[in-house]
């Protein structure tokens, strides 16, 4: 259930210094990452992770640990209390997000779902 409590996103150390990088060595002027969710893959639900170049409307804005993220508002009840973090592995480099709404995800960790809300 949706708790305005808990932050929406925040950041692990290593997924900040990640995203300070990517913006400040972007070619254009980048306000800073805006994080959706979009229908994609075997469990229904992707996160999506874009350069923000302009505010648009409705979005819930953070400020944390030097970046500024943008999150759509569409995602919003799908994120709350979720960790954005920086995983790099033998054979990739990207951000995953520590959700405590999800309630299964698929095998190649792609996509997930997320528990019926009462």
């Amino acid at each position: 259930m949706f708790d305005p409590s808990k932050p929406i996103v925040t950041l692990s150390d290593a997924a900040a210094a990640q995203a300070r990088q990517l913006i400040e060595s972007a070619d254009s002027d980048i306000l800073g990452l805006r994080i959706g969710i979009k229908t994609a893959g075997c469990s229904g639900l992707q996160y999506d992770v874009q350069y923000a170049t302009e505010v648009k409307p409705f979005e819930d804005r953070i400020e944390e640990k030097g970046v500024t993220l943008f999150i759509d508002p569409t995602a919003v009840m799908f994120l709350v209390g979720s960790e954005m973090d920086w995983e790099e592995t033998k054979f990739s480099s990207r951000f995953v997000f520590n959700n405590p709404n999800e309630a299964a995800r698929c095998g190649c960790g792609e996509s997930f779902t997320v528990a019926a809300q009462d």
